[in-house]
């Protein structure tokens, strides 16, 4: 195992950390995971060398965080940092902070999380937070010893990413969302440059941009990766670019398969900072320009069609459409789409036509929403 910087702290991450969001499940439900499985996923893992574990409140139904209270069992939670999250969207009020935070500690049956995390921050989201006062509870719960260091996980825009890493001077790290074709998606790769100018860790999650990038491509960019002097499977490919950027501390993989776990310990082994050829790296400019070909859509997420008067989500349908063709996932993106509330979903559309009046591209939106349910819609 490859081993890397965190910040400001005199401790040493493994290259990869264990995500444990993707855990192998049972009959299709998402909360029923597999654990004998699972718990050999993990432990092989730690054996090999992997030192972070990162989990959430409500990752598998609220299970995972059980699951890894007994999977780190039997010395393997000292062997670990372990990483997990505070529910921020369901803080309501100042008694809310140590009834979830005692609730997870249960869970993961110990007495401190080495790395806590506000959950999904974004700019209404760290409003509310604040307000309730999160920054005098964390300290408060730091000084006592149950966290060890405070960080927070994002999903906005760069600006709000900014003003985040700027309100608070003890922030010891974040996560991010962060992959070769999602360098200017959200915190981005100026997020990422910013934290680490502050002397924050880099945590990155989706580095294979929840499995997109994994999947066989099409014969047009397989045509690329074959050009290069080293062949690599497309996850390794995805995880070496994450791993070739000094500012990244660790990067998560959600793993769902030992074979998984297997390939992604072994990509680690071989990570490094700068380990990619100058051509390598233009080879991944020359893939991302080729997969935003394939775009049919487009949508470039500016907003202008928001608020909808109906509540339809557009940009976020339009975007699971545009994935869809790129990655060859419609699986995924029927997954994606599924998790919308219904109310977002292309069926409340009314066909009004505001949404057009306001797009800069002029898109025939109604049209594509149409053809974006047909499409993510789940049979049955």
């Amino acid at each position: 195992m490859r081993y890397r910087t965190f910040g400001r702290l005199d401790w040493k991450p493994s290259a990869l950390g264990f995500g444990a969001m993707r855990l192998p499940i049972l009959d299709g439900d998402h909360s029923a995971i597999d654990e004998p499985l699972a718990q050999r996923m993990v432990r092989w893992a730690i054996d090999q060398g992997v030192n972070y574990v990162d989990t959430a409140y409500p990752y598998h139904g609220g299970n995972s965080e059980r699951f890894l209270g007994k999977a780190l069992a039997n010395g393997y939670r000292e062997r670990v940092k372990l990483a997990t999250k505070l529910p921020s969207w369901l803080i309501k009020t100042r008694d809310d902070f140590d009834r979830y935070f005692d609730e997870q500690l249960g869970r993961l049956q110990t007495d401190h999380i080495d790395l806590y995390l506000l959950h999904g921050l974004g700019t209404d989201r760290w409003s509310s937070l604040r307000e309730l006062g999160v920054l005098d509870w964390a300290e408060r719960t730091m000084s006592d010893g149950r966290i060890g260091h405070l960080g927070f996980s994002f999903h906005d825009t760069f600006e709000a990413f900014r003003e985040i890493i700027d309100a608070y001077d003890h922030w010891t790290f974040c996560q991010i969302q962060y992959n070769y074709m999602d360098i200017d998606y959200q915190a981005g790769v100026r997020g990422l440059k910013y934290a680490a100018d502050r002397g924050l860790a880099v945590v990155v999650m989706e580095p294979i941009r929840g499995g997109q990038l994994a999947k066989p491509p099409t014969a047009d960019i397989a045509a690329l990766w074959d050009r290069a002097p080293h062949r690599r499977t497309p996850a390794d490919w995805a995880l070496q670019w994450v791993w070739d950027q000094p500012e990244v501390s660790v990067v998560l993989s959600g793993m769902s398969t030992m074979a998984q776990v297997r390939a992604n310990v072994g990509s680690a082994s071989v990570s490094g900072t700068g380990a990619l050829t100058d051509g390598e790296r233009t080879l991944f400019e020359t893939v991302r320009a080729t997969y935003r070909s394939l775009i049919p859509i487009g949508c470039t997420g500016c907003g202008y069609c928001q608020p909808c008067p109906s509540g339809v989500g557009i940009p976020q349908i339009l975007g699971l459409y545009n994935d869809a063709s790129m990655y060859n996932d419609g699986d995924g993106s029927r997954n994606r789409y599924r998790w919308m509330d219904q109310a977002q979903r292309a069926g409340s559309c009314v066909k009004c036509g505001t949404c057009e009046t306001q797009c800069p591209q002029k898109l025939p939106i109604r049209e594509w929403l149409e053809k974006a349910d047909a499409l993510l819609t789940p049979a049955g």
